[in-house]
């Protein structure tokens, strides 16, 4: 077990360590149900800070979905906590009162906690989606860019330059409506990419031409789609 892990170990266990030695010393073993239900319901807001970094999405907006996640948690556990030693004092004989009033807290904390997972997995798909979007551009740019190096003639390397700059310079938002156009542009480019080792130019220039043309429209019809 590595050292960190250790350490994160025994920091997570000095509150239950000191809440526990307090509850027991001052208070005994011996507790009516509406005492153990605050006792049980501390714990598990306690419990459910611990279990935060679970539930955020890996992604690059990781810090900004903790610290929303941290900070419900967090409130949720210092009302709790509150909440819970206030009815610990009191120890009223019905426990109705006690459990119910726990129990909403905890259900809007529930509410707040699952609304901001749901959230967060919308903004994580939007941004998983662009990246790929973005992925897209890049990868045909640089297909392309490489294949520049390749050509030796100057209008066959014109006409793939032409083809390199506007796909160097489209959208990187896509469309679901233009996934097969842009899959055919990408085949289009390795088709390119054969002629290229071939040394065929008239097929060079050929391709290029078309390949502009789809690039073109494909640019087109993602102006008109959003």
């Amino acid at each position: 077990m590595k050292k960190t892990t250790v350490l994160w170990i025994i920091l997570d266990s000095i509150f239950l360590i000191i809440f526990n030695s307090i509850f027991f010393i001052v208070g005994g073993t011996k507790h009516n149900s509406s005492v153990w239900i605050s006792y049980g319901f501390i714990h598990f807001a306690y419990f459910m800070i611990l279990l935060t970094p679970a539930l955020i999405h890996k992604s690059k907006s990781a810090a900004v979905f903790g610290f929303s996640l941290y900070s419900i948690s967090a409130v949720y556990f210092f009302i709790e906590l509150v909440t819970g030693i206030v009815f610990i004092f009191l120890s009223l004989e019905k426990n109705t009162v006690t459990f119910l009033v726990q129990l909403c807290i905890a259900g809007i904390y529930g509410i707040l906690l699952v609304s901001n997972l749901i959230a967060n997995e919308h903004t994580a798909d939007a941004e998983e989606k662009r990246q790929i979007q973005i992925a897209y551009v890049k990868e045909l740019s640089a297909k392309l860019k490489g294949l520049l190096d390749r050509i030796s003639d100057k209008d066959a390397k014109k006409k793939v330059e032409k083809v390199y700059d506007t796909v160097y310079s489209s959208p990187v938002k896509s469309h679901p409506d233009l996934a097969q156009m842009e899959n055919n542009i990408l085949q289009s480019v390795n088709e390119l990419e054969n002629e290229i080792s071939a040394g065929n130019k008239d097929k060079i220039i050929s391709l290029a031409e078309t390949l502009l043309s789809a690039v073109n429209e494909r640019n087109s019809r993602l102006r008109n789609l959003n």
